[in-house]
Formats: C-alpha cells, structure tokens, sequence
C-alpha cells in the first residue's frame, strides 16, 4: 500500500470526503489514505477503548503514543497495561525526562495532591513528552479521540486539520459521536471502560485533585477536569501547547 504525504492531502477535501462517513468509515479511510504514516494517540481514559478498538480493527499493530506525566493514576497505567496484552495493542510509552518528585519540589508544587501552577506542570510534562513522541514518530497523520461535545474549542474542530504544531494531519473520528453513540458502541463490541469510570470519573488525565476528579451532582463531561479553574484543554490538541 502506498503511504500519502500530507502535501497529497488536503484537509477541506478529506472533510468533504469523509462527511457522511460513520467513526468505522472514517478510521478505515485513514488506513488506506495513509497506511503506515498513521500512528493514534491514546490517554487510555474513560472510554479510550472505542477509538483503539476502531483503529486496531483496521490496522492491527497501529502504533499508539501514550504519554506518561509521571503523574497519571496507578489505574490508567495497569488499564494501559491490561489493553496491551489483551488486545495485543502496539503501545509506545512516551515518559516525562523530569524526576516527578524532583519537578514538584524545584517548581515549588509542595503539595503532590494539587498543582499551584497546573500550566507550568501540563507544559513540562505533558505537552513537551507529546511534542517529543510526534517528532520521533513523524507520522504523517493521527488519529484522535477528541469530540465537538466536550467543549467550546473542540465543537470548533473539524474531522480532519493541519496540525501546525507537528506538521501532521489530526484525524477526530469520533468528532461528531456522543457519549451516548460511544457507550453503544462499546457495550456492542464489550469493551472495557477504565476502571475509574465506575467511580464517576468521565475524563480521566492526571491525578492530582485540581487535575481530574469525579463529577459532582449535576456535572457532566469533562466537568471534573481542572474543576473551579478557567482551563478546558492540557494543549497536545492545541498548536500553542498548554496555556488555554
């Protein structure tokens, strides 16, 4: 199969391709588009399973960049960990280079349970790892599982982008599916949620309490994630890194 440069490709036509596609169709379009220049990247969060599953369907062995913070739960990395092996998933393990309890006390971050400075820490050891695995990988695209329901800048979004930031086409999938479309999905192909979720835990990043935590009553979405903070994104979804 031929691999098409992202030069070949562009973006207001692949939306226009792709617009009556189902989350099936348009991953499927991504692998013949693309075939070994695609690569995904994967939080292995709530419902994380739905896009790799969509993916390692049609291209078994996809490679799937997982960023390690240093600071995600203990349950994220043995979901990670239970994944690999139970669907053979070719995960690569992208580590921040800063000693986590080092970072804290240097940065002034003297309470490991919240960040004085959430910014400073999604720069250093979240976007800078992402920005690191993409230029390693170069891959020509990536498949994302963002979706325009989970906040203002992301209803923004279309299918497929040009990500200035890495030089690499961002293909969203599941851009227009709900939570609702997601949940189907995964009870039809009995994937696993990360075990969080049953904690009420909707979006699930790092762990400190200013970070993720679970929702209250009437919240919803990514409501728990940097709750009582103007903040919607960590960055890796923005050309500009971490700072919205």
């Amino acid at each position: 199969m031929t691999t098409m440069t992202k030069s070949q490709i562009l973006p207001q036509e692949a939306n226009r391709v792709t617009a009556d596609m189902t989350p099936p169709e348009i991953v499927r379009w991504a692998v013949d588009t693309f075939a070994s220049g695609l690569i995904m990247t994967s939080s292995f969060g709530a419902e994380s399973m739905c896009l790799i599953h969509m993916a390692h369907t049609a291209m078994p062995g996809i490679p799937i960049a997982f960023i390690n913070t240093g600071y995600l739960f203990p349950q994220t990395l043995l979901f990670m960990e239970t994944m690999r092996r139970q669907y053979n998933l070719n995960v690569l393990e992208f580590h921040t280079q800063h000693d986590p309890i080092v970072w804290l006390s240097v940065n002034g971050e003297t309470d490991p349970r919240t960040r004085r400075d959430v910014e400073a820490c999604c720069r250093a050891n979240k976007n800078s790892v992402f920005d690191r695995a993409m230029q390693s990988l170069s891959p020509v695209a990536w498949l994302r599982g963002v979706r325009a329901d989970q906040s203002e800048h992301r209803s923004q979004m279309q299918v497929v982008e040009a990500n200035r930031r890495t030089g690499a086409l961002a293909i969203s999938p599941l851009l227009r599916w709900t939570s609702r479309d997601i949940h189907q999905y995964m009870r039809l192909h009995a994937l696993p949620y990360h075990p969080l979720w049953h904690e009420g835990y909707t979006s699930i990043g790092c762990n400190p309490e200013t970070c993720t935590r679970p929702l209250a009553d009437g919240q919803d979405g990514r409501q728990g994630r940097w709750s009582g903070l103007d903040k919607k994104e960590c960055g890796i979804h923005l050309d500009q890194g971490a700072g919205i």
